[in-house]
């Protein structure tokens, strides 16, 4: 008790008790707020990417929560990149203040940019905190393995040069891209401003007979509201990078609702 308030215990379902509401107020239902009493995941993403947070929480089913710490990453230079891996020690532990079941480091290009640089991310974090670490690179490929792809086309915001990584990084782990498509802008902001009608157009325009899939590569993309219609369109599932990193952290969690509205992977 602190001064005749009972304390809760957030790691534990919550008894659904009737909030007051003032008459004033809407007619509306409360609006349920996403505790982490099943999983709290923390996230440690590019300091200007402002779609992965606001995404991946809507993909999480009730009682989990996603907690974020960013990483210096503004543009999209090598440099600007590896920068990003700088402090990864400090800011996992400013993360494992919240009690996190897993640390996800979520940046697409700089995971998929150098074969050996997951795993060494993932001990990095694990190292320091002790806690389970996953990587973006890591959750493509096991939703790809997941959806039986062997060949995808994939679109992206990036430069050429990530786009080549990114595709030598999916032909190791045998998957192969048909098309590609790169809109060569300078840096997450510019990324956050393509709108998802967009992101529709440009997959539509790249579509190919033999595709297994189609992938929206980049966690700064908003892209997740037209997922289901381009599944629906093309017949073949859609991935991206914030879905398949939610999906991938649940199910390693032991988390394994099924999600609607964000495409056939999250209810697999």
């Amino acid at each position: 008790m602190v001064q005749g308030v009972k304390l809760v215990d957030t790691s534990r379902a919550p008894q659904r008790q009737p909030v007051p509401v003032h008459p004033d107020s809407g007619k509306g239902p409360v609006p349920v707020i996403k505790l982490g009493w099943r999983m709290r995941l923390g996230i440690l993403q590019p300091s200007v990417n402002t779609v992965a947070e606001p995404q991946i929480q809507a993909m999480l089913p009730e009682g989990v929560s996603l907690h974020a710490t960013r990483l210096k990453l503004v543009g999209s230079s090598r440099e600007d990149m590896m920068e990003m891996t700088k402090g990864v020690e400090e800011a996992s532990l400013l993360l494992k203040d919240i009690d996190p079941h897993r640390i996800l480091f979520h940046c697409t290009a700089l995971t998929t940019y150098d074969l050996n640089l997951p795993r060494e991310l993932c001990a990095r974090i694990t190292g320091a905190t002790g806690i389970p670490a996953t990587v973006t690179s890591d959750a493509l490929i096991a939703a790809f393995e997941t959806l039986g792809v062997r060949k995808l086309v994939m679109v992206t915001p990036y430069p050429r040069f990530v786009n080549e990584h990114e595709t030598a990084f999916l032909n190791h782990y045998g998957i192969e891209v048909l098309r590609e498509h790169g809109l060569d802008l300078p840096g997450g902001k510019a990324f956050g401003q393509i709108e998802p009608a967009a992101w529709y157009n440009l997959v539509m325009e790249h579509r190919h007979d033999d595709a297994d899939a189609y992938f929206i590569s980049c966690a700064q993309v908003r892209a997740a509201e037209v997922i289901e219609t381009l599944e629906r369109d093309l017949q073949r599932p859609v991935v991206t990078s914030n879905q398949a990193a939610a999906w991938h952290c649940l199910r390693q969690s032991g988390i394994r609702d099924a999600v609607s509205g964000f495409g056939t992977l999250m209810r697999m």
